[in-house]
Parts: structure tokens; sequence; C-alpha cells
């Protein structure tokens, strides 16, 4: 079975019937190289392709292209390393997990209150990168402004300066 791909290609479908994508239509669609999917692969920030026969090509789902896109976003936004990234992206699947717990419905009140305590301390810890970040872009912002006002200080300056010829 095959379906239509990315760019209008034909790509196969995966055994579950969502379109199996290459590496080089992942990196296409997220914007990156295969050799950086390779890498997050191999730090564990991406999932490993499935067990491959040797000489077969990677395949990805779309789950993969959208995590992926997702982890080039937090990078970039908030400036964390990829072992920062790493230890975001952790953070969130634990946050995910025990998100799903509590929607299939606990029952016990004291795994409740524990599910809900994980919750809220990756919620602090999100909060925390992104007001470092947004701390770090502020004391940036801060420069920038006075030095623009040094200049247009200096500029006056010049302006009031008598001519010499």
């Amino acid at each position: 079975m095959k379906s239509e791909g990315p760019g209008g290609t034909d790509a196969p479908a995966a055994a579950d019937g969502r379109t199996a994508l290459k590496i080089g239509d992942v990196a296409k669609l997220a914007g990156v190289t295969p050799r950086t999917i390779r890498y997050y692969e191999e730090i564990g920030l991406l999932r490993a392709p499935d067990a491959r026969q040797p000489g077969a090509h990677r395949t990805y789902a779309q789950s993969d292209v959208d995590r992926l896109i997702e982890l080039i976003r937090l990078k970039n936004l908030l400036g964390v390393s990829l072992g920062g990234l790493k230890d975001l992206i952790a953070a969130e699947d634990d946050r995910a997990a025990l998100a799903h717990e509590w929607h299939e419905g606990v029952e016990d009140p004291v795994r409740r209150r524990e599910i809900l305590e994980s919750l809220d301390h990756h919620a602090e810890r999100q909060l925390e990168l992104v007001r470092a970040r947004r701390d770090e872009i502020a004391a940036l912002e801060a420069e920038l402004l006075e030095r623009r006002a040094r200049i247009r200080r200096r500029c006056r300056e010049l302006d009031d300066e008598p001519a010499t010829a």
C-alpha cells in the first residue's frame, strides 16, 4: 500500500497505515539535515526507527516529524544546549506519561496527589528555563538601549560642536 508522500512522491505506508517517511523527507519537513536527525537519535532526543533490515531505509511517522520540529523550536526559543534540551524533553515525556495516567482514571487519592505534585514540578522546571531566558534577553535589551542612548548623546554633542574647516 502506498500513499502520497511529501512533495507529491509516493511513500510506503507503515504497518499501522500511516505514511512511512524516509529520513530525507523528514529532514526537509523539519528544516534540518539527515545528519542532525541521526545525531538526535544517537543522543536519545529522538527514538531510533523501528528495527530494519541491513541496507533498508529508516522510516518515520508524522509524529516523529512533529517531535523533531518541537525539539528544534524549543532549542532555538530557549537557547539551551542539547544536554539541556534532552533534560527538558525527558521532563516533558514524564509529564505526558503522568497526564496520560491521570486521564486513564486514577482512583487512589494518594496517587492522584503524587501525579499532581509531579506535574506541578515539571511545569515549575519549564517556567525556570523560560524565566532564565527572559531575564537574559531583558539584560541584553538593557545593554543595547544604553548603548543606543550613548550613541545618540554623542550625535547630539557632535551637532552642538562648531564646524571646523
